[in-house]
């Protein structure tokens, strides 16, 4: 394939759009950002691109319950395209609200009907708002296309309403919180929300669709690290390989 083209899903309230826009450009995309509308009145087209992101913020004001008012939008105006972007073999990230987006719209589960009714994200444990960074650690049995090769991340979170809530065993679990030794039982504050099993993120079977809190777009480059004149130097941020690793397996279809 001559390039990637990803498509940045924004919609009122948004505000990580530029960031992960920026982020796939880095790691080699083509990007377009587009407000939920001009899909809809098919002003873009969705087939055109490889790769959907729906990034974070405060989607409609989180109104009603985070994520949902988008999630409405997406599942009874785009439903039809979106199932066919899936069934195409293409790639979904959801990060933060755009988890909740892919939650409560059921394109997460989309291929496990059951987990549609047993998949939620509620308001944290700790009954604030969490913003600060978090230790996490990749499942490496996942087969999830966006964490390949990677075995641990450090990355800033920052939401209320976070809290994964499941039925035991149903989700394919990606990332989970950790502390500095990479133990996933550590409750909190490593545990942010109080998700079941310390989940910080899952994808659905095939791998391609891919949701998590914490925001890998946040961490590109060394010195946005909170410790970066005091540690040694990377020559990415932890959260580029996600994107990395995105656009070189479009590459590669």
């Amino acid at each position: 394939m001559a390039s990637v083209k990803t498509l940045i899903l924004r919609a009122p309230g948004t505000n990580c759009d530029m960031e992960t826009a920026f982020a796939f450009e880095q790691a080699g995309s083509q990007v377009d950002i587009a407000h939920v509308y001009e899909l809809i009145r098919r002003q873009k087209i969705l087939s055109d691109y490889q790769i959907m992101v729906i990034p974070g913020g405060f989607t409609y004001g989180d109104d009603i319950s985070a994520g949902k008012i988008l999630a409405n939008e997406l599942r009874l105006k785009l439903g039809e395209e979106i199932q066919q972007f899936v069934d195409d073999g293409r790639l979904i990230l959801g990060i933060c609200n755009g988890f909740q987006v892919l939650v409560k719209a059921g394109i997460l589960a989309a291929a496990t009907a059951e987990i549609n009714h047993t998949l939620t994200l509620a308001g944290n444990d700790s009954g604030r708002f969490e913003c600060r960074w978090v230790y996490l650690r990749v499942n490496e049995t996942s087969p999830c296309i966006f964490t390949r090769g990677i075995r641990s991340m450090y990355l800033p979170v920052a939401h209320g309403e976070g809290k994964i809530v499941a039925a035991p065993g149903t989700l394919n679990i990606t990332l989970s919180y950790s502390d500095e030794i990479g133990n996933i039982e550590a409750g909190y504050p490593y545990n942010p929300n109080g998700s079941i099993d310390n989940i910080a993120g899952i994808c659905d079977a095939s791998g391609r669709i891919f949701a998590l809190m914490p925001h890998p777009e946040r961490f590109i480059r060394w010195t946005q690290h909170p410790r970066w004149t005091r540690e040694p130097r990377k020559e990415y941020g932890d959260g580029f390989h996600i994107f990395s690793n995105a656009v070189n397996w479009v590459k590669t279809i």
